[in-house]
């Protein structure tokens, strides 16, 4: 390479899914919009995203194995696990240093990369056009953050992001740019799942400077999502799943061809917002209700079905959203025998649990006023990953798409508090017992969450308050907040017609209908042995017992 060139422009090469691997393997002579001309020099550049992943999984693994060790691609690994995370620690001071230069003097950009330059802490180069490039490099990756980051360049986590971007520009770029090449070869890399802040800015930085850059991520996730957006190539497979490490050896396995093709199928019929959903496809979303306004007749007609033909039942972006029925029923009709019928139709479910036994919760009496403020964001909302991993968490021995499922129920009642205060009681303390509460869930729902596949029936907590056994308590009408959030359908039978959930939710968060008559002392009407047993069977039969 003649290093008279002293500018170097680059330029993505226009990508298919047919020719990326084609394209980054030719020397930059030989890709499109190479030239030389003015004391410039024009090379394309490779820059590709491939989110999810296909449905032969071995073959995927193997495929990023031989990316990485083709001496014929030249592509270095950067991942999470990867990266060498050490530092020099006269680069560390020298950061330092020039962050405190910055505080006192306001620097522009521009003076900001000039004294990190004079530092040491931005890469030579002998060739002219690479040396000037890093710099212009440096500039653009402190403008986006000083655009996009709160409070610009006064936002503290500038010190994490230029800390890292210089320690991985040493450890990482500064071997492979020695021995670029401006008319052969440019550094490649090749980044691999998950993703934090400062990983991001050391990527874009990379693509400044003219590496090739290419992306893989088999759960989806885009780690230049909100830097280049929609201005680079992006390929989606059809599946996503949860990222293994990078392989370290291939894989022996073969797929069959009709194994292949079964699971092409299976991703066809299944894939989001087809409407067709195989059992417990959806284990792992994040589960929420809509709560839907109904008669007092639609109220079985749509309790009796399933989640994903409700209205407005939808999948997207791995949350489900849960249409339910939230009813108070006052009062009993005059047709004793379609009121016991309609009743008994939901209560004898395997899916339901049938509650006459007043209050059904045992308020907590632990003070989580601490648990709760240590769980929270700097946003303020509580955060999932630190309820989870705290030790009060009580739901550790579940699956963890249930966990999370839960987790994010109680951000949401914390979240928009519907429950009632007491006299004198203040948000903060409204807020504290939900979230304490939310951590007594009885055994009997729990197992009835376990139970739940989103797609498929919905449980249903029954309450039949005759007053005869009890009085619901302000803990029952906060694990039923809770159970409405994560996308049961609720029904409260009072044949009295008196006030129960009313004294501590809103009346706007369910439907109340008033049937034909107040009845008191009107016990629970167990249905017939026979119809018991027809009804056992007919389920039995449904579920090819």
């Amino acid at each position: 390479m003649n290093p008279s060139y002293n500018q170097l422009n680059v330029k993505q090469v226009s990508l298919s899914y047919e020719n990326w691997l084609e394209l980054i393997k030719k020397p930059l002579n030989a890709r499109p919009d190479f030239s030389l001309e003015n004391g410039a020099i024009n090379i394309g550049q490779v820059l590709g995203r491939f989110l999810g992943i296909p449905l032969d999984a071995d073959e995927y693994y193997n495929n990023l194995f031989d990316y990485v060790n083709n001496a014929e691609l030249h592509l270095q690994l950067l991942s999470e696990d990867s990266l060498n995370k050490a530092i020099d620690n006269s680069h560390f001071q020298s950061i330092q240093k020039v962050l405190n230069i910055y505080q006192e003097q306001k620097l522009s950009i521009n003076r900001f990369t000039a004294f990190l330059d004079g530092e040491q802490l931005l890469l030579k180069s002998t060739i002219p056009a690479i040396h000037r490039k890093i710099r212009e490099a440096m500039i653009a990756t402190l403008e986006h953050f000083a655009q996009f980051e709160q409070n610009g360049l006064e936002n503290p986590e500038l010190r994490r992001v230029l800390v890292d971007v210089v320690k991985w520009s040493i450890n990482h770029l500064q071997p492979v740019l020695e021995k670029a090449d401006l008319q052969r070869d440019m550094p490649k890399f090749l980044w691999y799942s998950d993703f934090k802040k400062s990983h991001q800015y050391f990527l874009y930085y990379l693509i400044k400077i003219g590496c090739d850059l290419v992306i893989f991520h088999p759960e989806g996730k885009d780690a230049l999502a909100g830097f280049i957006d929609g201005e680079i190539f992006t390929y989606h497979y059809q599946n996503t799943e949860k990222a293994e490490p990078f392989p370290t050896e291939k894989r022996s396995r073969k797929t069959t061809v009709a194994y292949r093709a079964s699971r092409e199928i299976e991703s066809i019929l299944n894939q989001e917002g087809s409407g067709l959903y195989k059992p417990w496809q959806l284990r792992d979303y994040t589960p929420s209700s809509l709560t839907l306004r109904t008669t007092y007749d639609e109220l079985y007609l749509i309790g009796k079905e399933i989640a994903m033909i409700r209205p407005d039942f939808e999948v997207a972006n791995g949350q489900v959203k849960i249409p339910t029925v939230f009813a108070k029923i006052k009062g009993v009709s005059k047709n004793r025998k379609e009121y016991w019928e309609r009743l008994q139709a939901f209560s004898e479910s395997e899916y339901s649990l049938l509650i006459r036994k007043l209050p059904f919760t045992m308020p907590g009496t632990s003070d989580f006023r601490y648990h709760y403020r240590n769980a929270l964001d700097p946003d303020g909302l509580l955060s999932v990953e630190k309820m989870m991993q705290a030790h009060y968490w009580p739901y550790s021995f579940l699956a963890s798409g249930l966990q999370k499922g839960i987790a994010h129920a109680v951000r949401r009642i914390c979240d928009k508090p519907d429950l009632k205060p007491l006299h004198g009681e203040s948000e903060e303390e409204v807020i504290i017992y939900l979230f304490s509460q939310a951590m007594h869930m009885p055994k009997s729902l729990i197992q009835l969450l376990e139970r739940f596949d989103y797609s498929q029936q919905v449980p249903k907590v029954i309450v039949y308050n005759n007053e005869h056994a009890g009085m619901f308590s302000r803990s029952d009408a906060a694990l039923l907040l809770l159970l409405n959030h994560f996308g049961i359908d609720i029904m409260i039978y009072n044949p009295p017609g008196h006030n129960d959930i009313e004294n501590y939710l809103d009346e706007s968060l369910y439907d109340t209908h008033w049937l034909d008559e107040v009845v008191f002392d009107l016990e629970y009407k167990e249905p017939s042995i026979l119809k018991r047993v027809l009804f056992q069977g007919i389920l039995k039969n449904l579920r090819g017992d």
